[in-house]
This record gives structure tokens, sequence and C-alpha cells, in this order.
């Protein structure tokens, strides 16, 4: 063989050795062989279903993608592969992700004002951004639900006096804590960055804006964002896609921001959703920018010890995931119904680990 042949083939298979697979309508598959491993995750993720019970783990939809590929899916009660479900918080780190495409576009800088955008949130002149994307307004929320609906500040927003005007009532609390000091998770603060987003794009883009900015390029055709009254995204809540669909926006940051040959979130921006946020205030979760980290700011474990440290996902209410592992090219969906509090994040995220790299995955 002559050296020019030679390096050819040497360029042609470190260029494909490198490539990576991307979804086009549909995502290519790679089922995962039958393994005792891939049996235990799903008696975990799944098991035996009794539809009028309120308890137990009860998942409607697991995903894995592994570089690109389908490699699991299976589904459970009325959800298939074609359902919209309801994300719940992950509807923040989708919002999170909407902002990112807009923060590249010179619309805002994280160090802006909210009122520069969102003139109801005058009164809080102090309030940056970045506050609010780390859940640190410092504004007095309390984000109970069922279990304490009469003292919930998020019950009031979605479902009785705020629902009309959800970020205009998140606006009318009162500070509580400095801006920017200390975490303390809220809806409000998501919801308003919601609002806030209309003052960065403007009317006439607003209502399409989600779809032309991130939606759409990722080939995400299923997407729901309900509104409040006013057409403001719930920005909290209540946005619907499958789970393959909902795949697309892990697969995005898994991969820094870019989706084919485009870079569709700053390299900025993303580093800035996945640092942990320092607060002054312990606690027990690690927020990154509306998503949930496994590290924390002087890189100790974060509250996921069998997963990477470099994990990350967005979560929502009754088990409801998007976990990221960029060191293991995976994406996890999970939908669900759980309603007692015994799933655990770590155990699905250890047995998937096991389940797709082997043992010792960490």
């Amino acid at each position: 063989m002559s050296r020019l042949l030679f390096t050819l083939c040497i360029l042609l298979i470190a260029r494909f050795a490198t490539a990576q697979t991307w979804p086009d309508a549909q995502w290519p598959t790679q089922p995962l062989a039958p393994t005792a491993a891939l049996e235990e995750l799903e008696t975990y993720a799944f098991p035996p279903r009794d539809d009028h019970s309120r308890k137990g783990i009860r998942t409607d939809a697991l995903l894995i993608i592994q570089n690109g590929q389908l490699i699991y899916e299976r589904y459970a009660g009325v959800t298939n592969a074609e359902t919209p479900h309801l994300t719940w918080s992950i509807s923040k780190s989708i919002l999170a992700t909407v902002l990112g495409v807009a923060f590249g576009e010179g619309r805002f800088q994280l160090d802006d004002p909210v009122a520069r955008f969102y003139p109801p949130f005058s009164a809080h002149p102090d309030i940056r951004i970045r506050d609010l994307l780390h859940w640190a307004s410092g504004l007095d929320w309390q984000e109970d639900y069922e279990y304490a609906p009469l003292n919930s500040s998020v019950v009031a927003m979605l479902y009785t006096r705020g629902r009309g005007d959800m970020a205009r009532y998140a606006a009318e609390h009162k500070v509580a804590n400095a801006p920017g000091t200390s975490y303390r998770y809220s809806s409000g603060d998501s919801t308003v960055l919601a609002a806030a987003l209309r003052g960065m794009v403007g009317d006439a883009a607003y209502a399409d804006y989600p779809w032309t900015a991130l939606f759409d390029p990722l080939g995400i055709k299923s997407a729901t964002w309900e509104t409040d009254a006013t057409g403001t995204f719930v920005g909290s809540s209540y946005a619907y896609m499958t789970a393959r669909d909902l795949a697309r926006i892990g697969l995005l940051m898994q991969r820094g921001g870019r989706w084919q040959d485009q870079q569709l979130l700053p390299k900025a921006w993303v580093d800035f959703n996945l640092t942990p946020f320092n607060s002054q205030t312990p606690t027990n979760e690690v927020p990154g920018g509306q998503w949930w980290l496994n590290k924390t700011a002087d890189n100790q474990p974060g509250p996921w010890p069998d997963a990477p440290p470099d994990t990350f996902a967005g979560l929502g209410h009754w088990g409801q995931a998007l976990y990221v592992i960029p060191s293991a090219s995976l994406v996890i969906v999970r939908y669900a119904d759980d309603r007692d509090g015994t799933y655990d994040h770590d155990q699905l995220l250890k047995l998937a680990l096991k389940a797709v790299v082997g043992e010792g995955a960490q």
C-alpha cells in the first residue's frame, strides 16, 4: 500500500470513528441485548402495576439514548411512543434551553435586571435574570404541593388566585432574602422568566418562539406548552412532549449545545447551566441554571453517588426525569406517575448504567 493511500485510510477511519449519530425524523436504533442487568433495571422501573393505587413506582415511559442511538424503550399504561406526556417541572429545564437560544441571539445578558423585560417586576429592581435561573430571587415563595395546599404559593399560582396572570402573582410576593444569595426552589421564579422572554423577543414573536428557536431546529413535532390567560407560557410546569422528543433536548445538552453542524446554544450558556449555584442556605439539592447537578460548587459528590459527577437532570413532579450523562454519552427519559416518594433517582441511574455500560460504570 502506498504511503498516500495509507494516509487516506487513516483519515477515513478517524473521521468515521469520531462521527456522531443524530436523529432525523426518527431515532436510529441499536437495541440492547437482553441481559440480567437489563432485567434488573426493568424490574425496578416497571413493577407490577395497579392503576387504581396511588402508591409505589409507576413508570409510564423509559427511554435510553446512547451515542445518539435509541437503545432501549418501553411504555406502560396508556402512554406510548406517540403520547405527549406532561413534563411537570422538566418544563423549567426546557425553558432554560429556549432562553439559551435567545441568549445566543444577544437578546439579554445574565446580569440584566428582570424588570427590564418584565415591567411588573419593577418592585424588585435588584433581581437579575441569573437570580431567577438559580431559583435565588429571594422572594418569599412556598413551593408546597398537595400536602400543604393552603400554604402553597405554587398551588395558588397554578390553580386559584394567581392562575389568570401567573407571573404577576409571583411578582407580587415580598422579598425574604437578598437576591442571588440563597437557593429557594420556586415555580414563581421560572414563570417570571417565561414572562421576561416575551420582553426579550417581542409580542409578535413570543407565541411561536419556543418552536422557531428550539423545537423546530431539533425536529420536535409533539410539543404543546400551555399559557395562562395573558398568553404567558407556564414556564414552571406545563410543557408536554413525547419521550422521544424530550430526548432531543437531552442530546443537545449532552453535546454541549450543538445540534448537527449548528451551535444552537452558546457554550457559555451551557457552562452556566451546569455550574453549581453556591447557596448561602444549606441544601441537599444542587441547582444549576434551571437544571439539577450531581456535583457541588466545591466539587464534592452530589445527590446521586452511583452516577458520574457530570450527570445532570431536568426533574418534575411525580417522577418525571430527563437525565444526561455526557461521560457515558447517555440520555435517559423517564415519564411516571409516582405518588408516594419511593422512587429513587440514584437507583434508576445505577441500574441503567449497569445495563448499558456494565459494572464499574462510574
